[in-house]
């Protein structure tokens, strides 16, 4: 008996030890950091990335998703699955900021892009992470009309006449709608000499006239285009050629004397790719929209390519010619247009109030 309680005593302890060892492999296994996500990422066969972009993206990016997923797979031998996000500009950045948890954002203009770096979630200096200041495409505003121009609306001086009813998205909540406030202004500022308080009439007579706010480009396109409503859209390039590649017969599009450089930027979600692991697969993904194969997509899908050369390519599709103001030099950068035009109170505000 004593012999048994013994064997007994020894065979539990032996057993405790194996499960003590056992717990502490497991302990270690559970207490990995964020690094092992990564490595886990890097080797895996598949790999998820998710682009919150806005509206008028949409063609553009189920085209080169594809593209972007073949290149990835011949590079590295991983599949890359790849979730598209579409709307206003701002009102996306704002998903963003409150857990849409994109890798990636290509969003219609660096202000919006900066909300995510003034949070934190984007790191300094994106701007310089990719060439042309994160902006492999560019566009500008036009206006789209109804077939033979019943209205003869020619330049911004038009849309301010009586009886011409005018669609443009909400600048609130719409990136390209900040785009044709801007243009629009630069317009009345060469007009009339730089005197603000011309300026603002003109704008507000302007706005005046603006029958439905969208809240983005692609509810306005429709709002013009599908539910027949307004005289003139005042619209991206590329969504302009969209609907006359889809409508030829309904509609022209008109070129105004001045316009702006629209330069829609792009940029990793730092914070988000490294907590999913994917900020390798993130950074190619957007590289790539610089590679030849990319720039020539963007430019079939109306977008005007970065590459001097293949944007060559497309000049009997693009007014190379128009005069364009841009951003930095003539409105001092993204943070002081959104100060002086768009935040609350200032003089989008105050003329649309």
């Amino acid at each position: 008996m004593k012999y048994k309680s013994f064997l007994f005593h020894r065979t539990t302890a032996l057993i405790m030890v194996i499960v003590s060892i056992s717990l502490a492999f497991t302990g270690c296994s559970s207490g990995s950091d964020s690094s092992s996500a990564v490595d886990d990422s890097a080797t895996a066969k598949s790999v998820s990335i998710t682009n919150v972009s806005y509206d008028p993206t949409r063609e553009l990016y189920e085209q080169y998703n594809k593209l972007f997923q073949t290149y990835w797979e011949g590079e590295t031998g991983q599949t890359v699955e790849i979730t598209q996000s579409h709307g206003g500009s701002g009102k996306q950045a704002r998903s963003v900021l409150e857990g849409n948890e994109a890798d990636v954002v290509t969003l219609a203009l660096e202000g919006d892009v900066d909300e995510l770096r003034n949070a934190g979630m984007i790191d300094d200096g994106w701007i310089d992470e990719f060439s042309e200041n994160s902006a492999p495409y560019t566009s500008t505003i036009v206006f789209l009309v109804r077939k033979g121009n019943p209205k003869n609306i020619n330049d911004w001086d038009d849309l301010v006449k009586s009886g011409i009813e005018v669609i443009t998205p909400d600048p609130k909540s719409s990136g390209g709608a900040r785009w044709n406030f801007l243009a629009a202004w630069a317009y009345a500022d060469k007009e009339f000499g730089g005197d603000e308080d011309k300026n603002k009439d003109f704008m507000k007579a302007l706005y005046d006239n603006v029958t439905v706010l969208d809240s983005g480009a692609r509810g306005a396109t429709t709002t013009f285009v599908e539910n027949g409503q307004g005289d003139v859209l005042l619209a991206w390039e590329n969504e302009a050629f969209l609907s006359l590649r889809e409508h030829p017969d309904a509609f022209e599009i008109i070129t105004p004397s001045l316009s702006i450089l629209a330069q829609p930027s792009v940029a990793v979600v730092d914070e988000n790719a490294e907590k999913h692991g994917t900020t390798e697969v993130a950074k190619a993904y957007l590289e790539y929209l610089y590679s030849d194969e990319a720039q020539r997509l963007e430019g079939e899908n109306y977008y005007r390519p970065t590459n001097p050369e293949i944007l060559s390519e497309f000049s009997d599709v693009f007014d190379l010619n128009i005069e364009l103001v841009n951003i930095d030099d003539d409105f001092g950068g993204w943070t002081a247009a959104t100060e002086k035009f768009f935040a609350d109170g200032a003089i989008f505000d105050q003329i649309y109030n």
